[in-house]
């Protein structure tokens, strides 16, 4: 069931006054917003070393000496790492875990916010730690820190082997490996970067670079059979299993699936890439020449070409259109299917399509402040501080989150009235 239909989808809006916070704490930073809209949070601070979260009307009872990383769940409790005389923890709703540890980061979250995972650090070794339980083998050093969509498994790029400076040696033979729940995988690399667990959470592929020249992608420990100059980050597909990933060889980029090119077009840069939902479609983000950025679709680039920076693609539920930020001769603006929206602003965020795959909204910077675009049509009036949009299960209204005037507003509204 989606959680969204349990949402209030009423017209109309909400306001909670945050206009005393400032007045009330010596300060007060990293607001954050609920994804249902109905709570606006922020860290506080009392007084030397005593910071709090201030929740709607509500404080945390406990204090710490600090407090970073405050994020809302997905299933809207509120969680951050928190440090009381010098050991750090993770606290949910104000309720801290009972594991402590020399330091904290990287708080991650599964889709439904049940799980939660972050990297640590204790006594100088390196690991992670899920819903309290960390992993029973630290390691020297730690990266690439993971979370599976699901929140049920963890995995990290891990340094088995100590290595002193000027151990030129060592290093070339081998000191990092991946980890999948703690557990090293059986072969060192020179270097491992970019770790994606399959869709059932089972395997790991990461970035791998296997000497002074050599990089491939590996799949449960077993590198492919074929080398490249370069590699990006892996995919693995939905559908078959196989895992893809952009390579370089030579000077031009290809897409590989198990170490075989699949698309015939080479481009100067290709990285970035993702399957559409219905795993049919591949796009990436290209350059067929040099500073000349588009999108490919099945190894087909579009038509045009942005000077600057293509980021961010998304695909539509239905998996008939891509979406993706563009910025060009020093704005930015969004690209759907090959077509650039007009307006044209300071700064823009992800886009977020209907689920009936018929709208697309984004935040955007405009003039000092922060505003929503729909279809390309501009909202008629920008705020302090925004949050991402969100649609309602039927696609006919949109949620809109910000700051004015010194209060948090929750704003339904529909679809038709914003295009107007």
């Amino acid at each position: 069931m989606n959680q969204q239909n349990n949402w209030d989808w009423d017209i109309g809006e909400k306001r909670i006054s945050i206009a005393e916070w400032e007045d009330a704490y010596i300060w007060v930073e990293e607001f954050q917003v609920s994804v249902d809209g109905e709570k606006i949070a922020a860290i506080v601070n009392m007084d030397e070393k005593k910071f709090s979260v201030r929740m709607n009307e509500n404080l945390w009872d406990s204090c710490f000496d600090k407090i970073w990383n405050l994020c809302f769940l997905p299933d809207g409790r509120l969680a951050a790492l928190v440090s009381t005389d010098s050991e750090w923890t993770v606290a949910v709703d104000g309720t801290e875990w009972e594991n402590r540890f020399d330091y904290l980061w990287n708080l991650q979250y599964g889709r439904d916010g049940k799980n939660l995972a972050a990297a640590f650090q204790s006594d100088m070794q390196y690991g992670m730690v899920r819903n309290d339980i960390p992993w029973e083998r630290t390691y020297n050093n730690i990266t690439e820190t993971t979370l599976s969509p699901d929140g049920k498994r963890t995995a990290a790029s891990v340094q088995t082997t100590s290595m002193n400076e000027g151990e030129i040696e060592k290093f070339a033979a081998g000191i990092y490996t991946a980890a999948l729940d703690g557990r090293a995988w059986d072969k060192n690399f020179v270097n491992v970067w970019k770790i994606i667990f399959s869709p059932d959470t089972q395997s790991l592929a990461a970035e791998i670079r296997l000497n002074r020249s050599d990089y491939t992608i590996a799949v449960d420990g077993i590198p492919w059979n074929r080398h490249f100059n370069a590699v990006w980050e892996p995919c693995f597909n939905p559908l078959t299993g196989s895992v893809t990933a952009p390579v370089r060889i030579g000077s031009l980029w290809g897409l590989a699936e198990n170490g075989n090119i699949i698309w015939s077009n080479r481009f100067v840069q290709l990285w970035h890439h993702l399957y559409s939902p219905d795993s049919k479609k591949i796009a990436a983000i290209v350059a067929e020449n040099f500073g000349k950025w588009t999108i490919a679709i099945d190894g087909k680039p579009w038509r045009i070409r942005f000077d600057e920076l293509v980021i961010e693609p998304v695909f539509s539920p239905d998996s008939k259109h891509i979406a993706v930020i563009i910025k060009d001769r020093g704005k930015w603006s969004l690209a759907v299917d090959g077509k650039v929206w007009e307006k044209r602003v300071d700064m823009i965020w992800r886009p977020v399509f209907s689920p009936d795959s018929r709208c697309i909204a984004v935040k955007a910077e405009l003039e000092g402040g922060y505003t929503y675009l729909l279809n390309g049509r501009l909202w008629k009036n920008i705020y302090k501080a925004a949050w991402d949009p969100i649609f309602s299960p039927s696609g006919e209204k949109i949620l809109l989150r910000y700051l004015e005037d010194g209060s948090y507003c929750r704003k339904i509204i529909s679809i038709n009235d914003f295009l107007q």
